[in-house]
Parts: structure tokens; C-alpha cells; sequence
């Protein structure tokens, strides 16, 4: 099923290179977004946490790149879409299928 949602994300990591034993290539693009703590908790929480999803290949960070400067501290607001699927002890998954500054703040960057 999927999800529409926004999520502060608080940074963006690119990843890539070759493992070193299988001389296996990796390429990945880490988007930490803002999560309920209570999300993946058995037990009381408060607040929220950075959780990382990856997206996309480490050229999905070159579409992000141009913030670096301008990357506000609090996070960035993002639009987010999201594959939720039924685990099997009655979680969900989610995994990040997009992801896309909010059109708000992209008129406030303006």
C-alpha cells in the first residue's frame, strides 16, 4: 500500500565505492527523516527520532546538492511517498519510494 506524507529530513548521505572482499559495487543515497520514537518501540516513548531510509543511487544526491548551503538546522520539510507493507508480528515496513522538498518551503527558500 503506499503513503503519502511529509517528514522533516534532517540530512542526506550518499554512499558509494566497491566492497573491498567481493569487489561488489554499492551505490545508495540515506535520507534521515524525522519518525515518531513510538513507531518501532514496545514500551512508552516521547518525542522523535532521525531514522535513515534509502532512496534511489548516489546520483539521487546530486538532485539535493545545490542546499548544501543553505540547509536550515531545524531540517528541511520534504513530501514524502512511502511503501508500507504487513510484517509479520503486526508492524509495518516502510520504505521510501520518493521524496521531494515540500512545494511550501521551496516558496519560502524563494
Amino acid at each position: 500500500m503506499k503513503m503519502k506524507s511529509q517528514a522533516i529530513c534532517t540530512g542526506i548521505k550518499e554512499s558509494s565505492g566497491v566492497f573491498e572482499e567481493t569487489k561488489k559495487a554499492f551505490s545508495s543515497t540515506t535520507f534521515h527523516l524525522i519518525v515518531d520514537v513510538a513507531e518501532n518501540s514496545a514500551g512508552r516513548s516521547i518525542g522523535s527520532v532521525s531514522r535513515p531510509f534509502k532512496f534511489g543511487d548516489a546520483t539521487e544526491f546530486e538532485k539535493w546538492a545545490h542546499l548544501d548551503k543553505s540547509w536550515p538546522v531545524t531540517g528541511l520539510l520534504c513530501d514524502c511517498e512511502f511503501d508500507v507493507v504487513a510484517g509479520a508480528d503486526n508492524a509495518s515496513k516502510l520504505t521510501l519510494v520518493g521524496i521531494k522538498p515540500a512545494a511550501q518551503q521551496m516558496q519560502k527558500a524563494a
